[in-house]
């Protein structure tokens, strides 16, 4: 008997019990295709996008820890995303959903089976939807690792990453997604602006605060080590980026097609935004500034991408990219923090003005949902947002260096964290 038939057979007996997320599965061939397929881009876009894209960036020295914080967390958030995340994130418990959190009702994938699917997207399959929204939770934490890469102790960013997919992400998730607060005030997120970018980049700032700068910051040289790696990674992300934008829509249609074109477009018009000023300022155009701004562009289309026509997302890429630029030279010098591959100039900035700009260029002939988009809705939202994630990364990190240390030992930062935590070197 196939999947599809012991389905259908058991959705033709009497009707099972559903938990409060559920809904009874009826599956759409086509859909759930086209979301394996997304699932695939978006873990993709960790290991190896990821992974390859923050490896370049730092110091040889340090290629395979960098690599290894990816496959760490990887590892780690899938494993809590199925025994707990999963039901914070989108579990309601008694019947409604709570404005904060979700609930214990579906941890360890209680309830789960072949015939149900989330009350959202009832043509998917739930393990389906749970396995796409893994790859979300994943991404997410990963990010906050170049803020802190080249003098984090591996010990402390495990048990961070743990806390931090439970304490952090699955609220946020819940508020924006699973139908928290956030989703009730009307905040648009389509893909993941605030969840994901704002999110993990203040959470990197925090981080980066706390840990303080790496030792020789602002005179020994810490310029990428091999810009192909970067170069390779960010052709990933932008490929997984597709999975990211275009599968937040849940089916094969027409809106997921706008998505994957506006992600396209203010990919290309983030790199123009940034180039630009760096290319009269330095006189020269850089291959980091040109991906650097593909990156700012991908980040500030996630929000939008299902809510604004190609138009916006033109304007939205060519907005935000100078914006990064400007926060990763100018802010970050002024105020000295080692943010060391800029996931708050990034992220968080290009996030927030994505966020915003969200509403600014709301098509309701591309999505209906825009029809309430308002600047200070997004606003409150990405401020909520901000204050949890900043206050309680600050707390993570505080049980973190009480316990198993945060920082490795000057000697082992100035050897490098290849050989003082893993014991290996890219030549053996």
């Amino acid at each position: 008997m196939t999947v599809a038939t012991a389905v259908t057979a058991t959705s033709g007996s009497a009707a099972p019990h559903l938990l409060a997320h559920q809904a009874t599965l009826a599956l759409n061939s086509g859909d759930t295709a086209w979301m394996i397929a997304a699932t695939a881009l978006v873990l993709f876009m960790t290991v190896p996008g990821l992974a390859l894209f923050y490896g370049g960036m730092v110091r040889k020295k340090n290629l395979l820890s960098t690599m290894a914080q990816s496959v760490a967390v990887t590892v780690i958030a899938s494993v809590i995303w199925v025994l707990i995340g999963y039901s914070l994130a989108f579990g309601v418990g008694s019947g409604q959903a709570n404005n904060f959190i979700g609930s214990f009702d579906a941890a360890l994938l209680h309830g789960v089976r072949l015939d149900t699917a989330y009350n959202a997207a009832p043509q998917l399959p739930e393990y389906l939807w749970i396995a796409y929204q893994m790859t979300f939770a994943i991404i997410t934490p990963a990010l906050i690792a170049g803020s802190v890469v080249e003098r984090m102790k591996f010990s402390a960013f495990i048990l961070f990453i743990a806390l931090w997919s439970v304490l952090v992400y699955a609220p946020i998730c819940h508020w924006v997604w699973g139908g928290g607060f956030l989703a009730k005030w009307g905040v648009l997120d389509f893909a993941g602006g605030a969840v994901v970018h704002v999110n993990s980049g203040v959470a990197g700032l925090v981080a980066c605060l706390v840990i303080g700068k790496r030792k020789g910051f602002g005179r020994d040289n810490m310029a990428p080590h091999n810009l192909g790696f970067t170069m390779i990674g960010a052709s990933m992300l932008l490929v997984g980026w597709l999975g990211f934008n275009a599968g937040s829509e849940w089916k094969a249609d027409a809106l997921a097609s706008v998505a994957a074109l506006n992600t396209i477009v203010a990919t290309m018009t983030g790199a123009i935004g940034w180039i630009v000023p760096e290319w009269i300022e330095r006189k020269q155009p850089t291959l980091l500034g040109m991906i650097s701004g593909m990156v700012a562009g991908l980040v500030a289309i996630t929000p939008a991408a299902g809510f604004v026509s190609p138009g916006g997302a033109l304007l939205i890429g060519l907005i935000t990219g100078p914006l990064c630029y400007v926060s990763t030279t100018y802010v970050k010098n002024m105020f000295r923090y080692d943010d060391s591959l800029d996931a708050f100039g990034v992220h968080a900035v290009g996030g927030f003005f994505g966020a915003l700009l969200t509403a600014v260029f709301a098509d309701t002939t591309i999505n209906s949902a825009g029809a309430g988009a308002n600047v200070l809705k997004q606003l409150g939202g990405l401020a909520a947002v901000i204050a949890w994630s900043a206050v309680v990364t600050f707390i993570i990190l505080m049980i973190c260096k009480y316990t198993t240390g945060l920082r490795v030992t000057d000697e082992e930062e100035i050897e490098g964290l290849d050989m003082s935590q893993h014991g290996e070197s890219l030549h053996g």
